[in-house]
């Protein structure tokens, strides 16, 4: 299980450090910085596929999505006695991502190219740092993998052993040294295990509303766009209860039914009343959403970490109480991770009883993204790799 996510220097997460439950529930008003906080998940899980730094080049680089404020927020701007304004430099642009749970840690260091560096790809940023250890903290005999420049090498005994020692600023160790260590090879596939939701598209044209290829579909597509597989697939192999029990209780004892041509298999909605079932492309975008938010959460393969990014957009809020009852049953099985400014959903969530949950709440102060409450003794403990 994560117990704890760590950012500095991206977007509006100028500096946080954030214990998670086993179910966490992180809310705030608009602007606060959840959804920021959502994508440097995301960026961990990229980093785990060989997508980092295409993510990032993809938003615009770091000069994009680095932390647009002073390097520090002295006392006397935060006490209104002098303008919030950029300072002399002490240290070099960088923006660092970390995580540490149930026996590992893993963290990395980006910085700007120089202009030798960039080339034909000037958006791409180049890592300067990463480091692999046991136990939650960072520190150097937990130290497992050291990643400084082009230099790698892991821990034999009381001594070092080279891995690389020309490895690029685009090269992740987790994408070119996995078969080098099984440390590395493990941490990876445990990142790459992560599901994070949040575009899941349920306009006219979306491809959740057309037949798709009939393929068992135990893990539910990024978009949702397989979503007729995979709840046909919970239905062949996993709580095919569960699921008609979860339907009928959204909608007034309704029953899902699937067309299959051969090839294609398509989603439809059997409502009490009526003659025919409903299909994809009849079903209201909120309609759809839920059906694509059972599929993720009633997944017979669990996955290591499921993040849910404002699941309740489009959903009346009639919906709420049998989402709520999903998210909790779905953290019995998995760690859930769920992003909401939907106090009502927060709220059900919280009152379902959930083991080991964990509410976070985000708010601004000077443009900086900072956690409700924390104070320095709250913040869980946290060491960066050295370039």
């Amino acid at each position: 299980m994560i117990k704890t996510l760590a950012v500095q220097g991206y977007r509006s997460l100028r500096d946080v450090v954030i214990g998670f439950g086993n179910l966490t529930v992180i809310t705030g008003a608009n602007g606060t910085g959840k959804s920021n906080l959502y994508r440097a998940i995301r960026l961990l899980a990229d980093a785990g596929r060989g997508e980092l730094i295409g993510s990032l080049a993809r938003a615009g680089g770091l000069d994009s999505v680095r932390w647009a404020g002073p390097e520090t927020v002295s006392a006397t701007m935060r006490g209104g006695r002098a303008p919030i304004q950029g300072t002399r430099r002490t240290g070099p642009v960088r923006l660092r991502l970390g995580v540490s749970g149930d026996g590992f840690g893993y963290a990395v260091d980006l910085g700007l190219p120089t202009p030798a560096e960039a080339g034909r790809f000037p958006l791409d940023p180049r890592i300067k740092a990463e480091a692999i250890w046991s136990g939650p903290l960072l520190r150097p005999a937990a130290t497992l993998i050291d990643r400084a420049g082009g230099l790698a090498r892991t821990r034999e005994g009381r001594s070092w052993a080279q891995l690389s020692s020309s490895l690029g600023g685009s090269d992740s160790v987790l994408a070119e040294l996995a078969g080098a260590s099984p440390e590395i090879g493990a941490l990876r596939e445990r990142l790459r295990d992560w599901r994070c939701y949040d575009q899941l598209r349920t306009d006219p044209g979306a491809p959740a509303r057309a037949e798709r290829i009939a393929t068992r579909t135990p893990i539910l597509a990024h978009d949702g766009s397989d979503v007729a597989a995979a709840l046909a697939t919970i239905e062949e192999i996993g709580d095919a209860a569960q699921l008609a029990r979860t339907i009928a209780e959204a909608f007034d004892g309704s029953e899902l039914e699937f067309g299959d041509s051969g090839a294609g298999l398509s989603l439809r909605l059997r409502q009490p009343g009526m003659l025919r079932p409903l299909t994809a492309a009849e079903l209201s975008d909120g309609t759809l959403r839920y059906l694509i938010l059972v599929a993720a959460l009633l997944t017979p393969r669990p996955p290591e970490l499921l993040v849910l990014n404002e699941p309740e957009s489009s959903l009346h809020p009639d919906l709420y109480p049998s989402l709520a009852r999903l998210i909790v049953a779905a953290a019995r099985s998995t760690q859930v991770i769920i992003v909401s400014h939907a106090a009502d959903l927060v709220q059900r969530i919280e009152r379902a009883e959930a083991d080991d949950l964990v509410r976070i709440e985000l708010i601004k102060e000077f443009g900086e993204t900072v956690i409700n409450g924390q104070g320095r003794l709250d913040r869980p403990a946290w060491n960066w790799p050295s370039r």
